[in-house]
């Protein structure tokens, strides 16, 4: 039960999730900073391709990348209005994958209960 695919993919996706969020607070705190490169976290292609291969998702980790997107003049690339929406995004799909994880676990315990 924990270690079938879909658990799996649910845990990496909340890995993948949480290292997002990580990045956005970095890249909001740096909106000032000179020569700062915004970073994007990637995982959603290879765990989907992951799954879709039927291999296992657990050796899916997330990439961090830098944004390739124009800076401003001291070089730096934050979008605040861009990461305030991957912020709200990001937090919605962390939830979502959070409940799918509780619900798996739930209908474990009941069964573990003989409810």
């Amino acid at each position: 039960m924990f270690d079938d695919r879909s658990s799996s993919a649910l845990r990496v996706a909340v890995s993948g999730l949480a290292a997002r969020q990580t990045a956005i607070a970095n890249n909001i705190a740096n909106i000032e900073t000179p020569g700062y490169r915004a970073r994007k976290v990637k995982f959603e292609e290879a765990l989907s391709s992951a799954v879709a291969r039927g291999d296992s998702p657990a050796g899916v980790t997330p990439s961090v990348q830098e944004s390739l997107e124009p800076t401003k003049l001291n070089g730096n690339n934050v979008n605040l209005d861009h990461e305030t929406l991957q912020h709200i995004d990001t937090t919605m799909r962390y939830q979502l994958t959070i409940r799918a994880l509780d619900g798996k676990y739930n209908s474990l315990r009941e069964a573990i209960k003989g409810a």
